[in-house]
């Protein structure tokens, strides 16, 4: 079979290293065409989105007369969850339980911008941590399974612990840090697999698991996007995509507010997601998710084209900090370095190789996209 030439977009850095990736004749990709004709349009952080977004918080405030927090606010410590944080609580007056979920990774960075964000917003914290064995247990089931999606297991469990508190204490309303301005571009799906896809998750561990998961947290789409959202009515809101947010500013803000600290790159709050993004991903696979999240700040005039391919030819570890990570992922999983490398070395999959709910959420993506309650690009 003839691969496919390497092509680059000429508007973003996105490329064919996602294989389901098309180009006009001008060379733009279907990312860029989704996100002006899909997103952009119905995207108002000006004075309409505001007002919309001012709705939903009386409509919260409302609903949470009486009781200790009028919401959940998911944060993990990186700029987007911590900035969201401090718009719920002081621009518009929100009493959200700051909701955390210590999978084993954190970074002491990230458990410093939790403390210091709450501490200053006079917030309460929820942190559940996840029982290690059973986390230690599924990551390695993942390694051993050589899909590229081996963050799962971290993933499923942040979702699967807000919506079962919510469900438990009857909380109907979740914030969340996701946002357009800097994650209008997704990750292809061969990239980063539904992390919510509990089938999955069961299967690889069926497989390659060594001991049963018995407090680690589940959900399935069925459960969370349907029986939560319409029966008991949960709702998810982004409030970022209601106001106007450029991540550098924020980042600034945060850093002279709280003592926020920066970390080096989107999504490194954790230190396995660090190496799978830096490391995992690109080495073995060849993808590279700068590509997608550079993209997006291309696209939101956050960042030029010309600056995100310069950053692209700069690797993504140094060498030492290479080696010291592989051992400590290693030591923390309890295998030795040539076992980790062994997983490295294995013969690639994919989320196709094992049961997965792909029908369903294909099937939801279309039926929410006709009824237009989802505005997101390709994925």
């Amino acid at each position: 079979m003839n691969q496919r030439p390497y092509q680059i977009c000429t508007n973003c850095v996105m490329d064919t290293t996602d294989s389901r990736i098309s180009f006009d004749n001008n060379g733009v990709c279907d990312h860029c065409r989704a996100y002006h004709e899909k997103i952009l349009p119905n995207w108002h952080t000006d004075e309409k989105g505001q007002q919309a977004l001012q709705k939903i918080v009386d409509k919260i405030k409302k609903d949470g007369k009486g009781k200790d927090f009028s919401c959940i606010a998911g944060v993990s410590g990186g700029v987007d969850s911590s900035y969201m944080l401090y718009i719920a609580k002081e621009q518009f007056g929100l009493r959200p339980l700051v909701f955390h979920v210590d999978a084993g990774w954190n970074s002491q960075v990230a458990s410093n911008n939790i403390e210091k964000l709450v501490d200053n917003l006079r917030l309460d914290l929820y942190t559940k941590v996840i029982d290690w064995e059973e986390m230690k247990d599924l990551q390695l089931s993942y390694f051993k399974s050589g899909v590229p999606h081996i963050d799962t297991p971290q993933d499923h469990a942040f979702f699967a612990t807000m919506y079962n508190f919510a469900a438990k204490y009857n909380v109907k309303y979740i914030l969340t840090g996701a946002n357009f301005s800097t994650e209008c571009i997704r990750n292809p799906i061969e990239w980063m697999y539904y992390q919510s896809d509990s089938t999955q998750l069961k299967d690889i561990h069926r497989k390659f698991g060594q001991r049963p998961l018995i407090s680690y947290p589940l959900t399935n789409i069925l459960w969370h996007k349907v029986y939560l959202r319409y029966i008991k009515g949960v709702t998810v809101i982004k409030p970022l995509d209601y106001v106007p947010y450029i991540k550098k500013e924020a980042m600034q803000f945060l850093i002279d507010r709280f003592g926020w600290q920066e970390y080096p790159q989107k999504h490194l709050e954790s230190r396995f997601t660090k190496f799978y993004e830096g490391y995992w991903l690109p080495k073995k696979f060849g993808y590279d998710t700068r590509k997608v999240q550079y993209s997006s700040l291309i696209l939101t005039s956050q960042m030029t084209r010309e600056e995100a391919l310069e950053k692209l030819t700069q690797p993504l570890y140094d060498e030492n900090t290479l080696v010291q990570d592989f051992e400590y992922i290693a030591n923390k999983l309890g295998i030795s370095v040539n076992e980790l490398q062994s997983y490295m070395d294995a013969p690639n999959k994919t989320y196709k190789d094992y049961k997965s709910q792909q029908n369903i959420y294909l099937l939801g993506a279309k039926v929410m996209r006709f009824l237009g309650l989802e505005r997101g690009g390709k994925r």
